[in-house]
């Protein structure tokens, strides 16, 4: 995501040295029981919304980076469309396309118009002046397939087309603004200043194209897409984990890289990503491969990031904390699995997750979620991310159809 929020996450790094140990939690072994505020998952959900609403919501149809904040990114508010995108189908409630069609057209003033590739810009004032911050491949994919979750969801042709032109945009600024080279045998680049090439990024941009040739039919989306998967399956795939590595780093320049230097750090959320992107190309592509890469993946992830005594994904293999977007992220995954073979022991991982998330990190008074707690649920840091807050909105719209399904029996 952008530089600022890139920061934000090494400071999550940093930060783990403040608890006992970032590789062995320091509570396993101890009984530690979770109590969840409550099984009313859309409820929860519409809270969530109000919260949003009344405290993060600008007149201008964007929304802040937290309360008070003058400033809007590019995939927060990505992320907020993608969370009205689910409350509109779980709800059956179509005002969330108010939401939604307010902040695409807000999101209009952050392309790129002086070039001929396009791309969104990272971030903004809430009021649009000011759009920079370079440009972020991971941002731009999920805002890609934001579009086409906001597509699917509406019934306006019209809209429709708007929703699905902009995701071919943005595929045509991964495509053609030279984010895709080939330093470290292909790959994207997170950004324009080509510093490193992460699985997220690259898992993001996947999707995106899977889902394009399955609305449009255009074969080259499929072959970007397979190029994307045999990248990532050759240089970050770690076949001792079963997991996908974190980035290559570019120690170099963007004019001279370096040979590359691979960072082997396992994230919930680059594995979730990975997941569905496979779940992707088994259900659009037919590939009966696919689901046995995405369901293995699923297994080694709740292996290596899943806390089973409290029921939560930490943040990654060397900070064992928990933050509703990036650990949540193991959640949606877990959903998607269960959608694609119906084996409801995947939902016990998801159920796990949003009930540890509503347990330690939210404020049954606003509705609100706080950025980060240790995966004990100690160390409460109560900042708000409006990242978070639409992140939770949506996977408990995602989960709320399931929650009467029994978790009971599990792998």
């Amino acid at each position: 995501m952008n530089k600022s929020a890139q920061i934000r996450i090494a400071s999550l790094a940093v930060l783990c040295l403040a608890f006992a140990g970032c590789g062995e939690p320091s509570y396993l072994g101890k009984s530690t029981t979770s109590t969840t505020t409550g099984t009313n998952y859309l409820t929860n959900a519409e809270s969530t919304h109000k919260y949003i609403t009344t405290t993060l919501l600008t007149t201008y149809g964007s929304y802040r980076i937290e309360p008070g904040s003058n400033t809007s990114y590019a995939w927060y508010n990505g992320s907020q469309i993608d969370a009205d995108a689910a409350m509109y189908t779980a709800a059956a409630d179509p005002s969330y396309a108010t939401y939604m069609t307010a902040t695409y057209t807000w999101m209009g003033n952050l392309w790129d118009t002086g070039s001929a590739s396009g791309g969104y810009y990272a971030a903004a004032n809430v009021d649009a002046s000011s759009p920079g911050g370079g440009q972020y491949v991971d941002d731009n994919a999920l805002l890609g397939n934001a579009y086409l979750d906001a597509y699917a969801v509406s019934t306006d042709t019209n809209t429709q087309n708007n929703y699905l032109w902009s995701a071919e945009s943005i595929a045509n600024f991964l495509m053609t603004s030279g984010a895709w080279d080939g330093t470290y045998g292909g790959g994207f680049w997170w950004n324009t200043d080509h510093t490193l090439k992460p699985t997220q990024s690259n898992g993001l941009a996947m999707q995106l194209f899977l889902r394009l040739y399955k609305i449009t039919g255009q074969t080259y989306y499929q072959s970007w897409a397979g190029s994307i998967d045999a990248w990532l399956e050759a240089n970050m795939y770690d076949s001792a984990t079963g997991l996908y590595d974190w980035e290559i780093q570019n120690t170099g320049t963007a004019a001279a890289p370096s040979a590359g230097t691979l960072q082997t750090t396992h994230f919930t959320y680059d594995n979730a990503i990975m997941i569905e992107a496979f779940l992707l190309d088994y259900q659009i592509n037919g590939n009966a491969a696919s689901l046995t890469k995405a369901q293995a993946l699923g297994t080694a992830l709740n292996k290596a990031l899943y806390i089973p005594q409290t029921g939560v994904y930490q943040f990654n293999t060397n900070d064992a904390r928990v933050n509703p977007t990036w650990s949540g992220w193991g959640s949606q995954a877990m959903i998607r699995l269960y959608e694609a073979d119906k084996n409801a022991s995947w939902l016990k991982y998801a159920k796990g997750n949003i009930d540890f998330i509503n347990t330690y990190m939210l404020n049954p008074n606003t509705g609100a979620y706080y950025q980060y707690c240790s995966v004990d649920g100690t160390g409460v840091n109560s900042d708000i991310e409006a990242v978070d807050q639409a992140w939770m909105q949506r996977l408990q719209a995602l989960y709320s159809p399931y929650s009467s399904v029994s978790t009971s029996s599990g792998n």
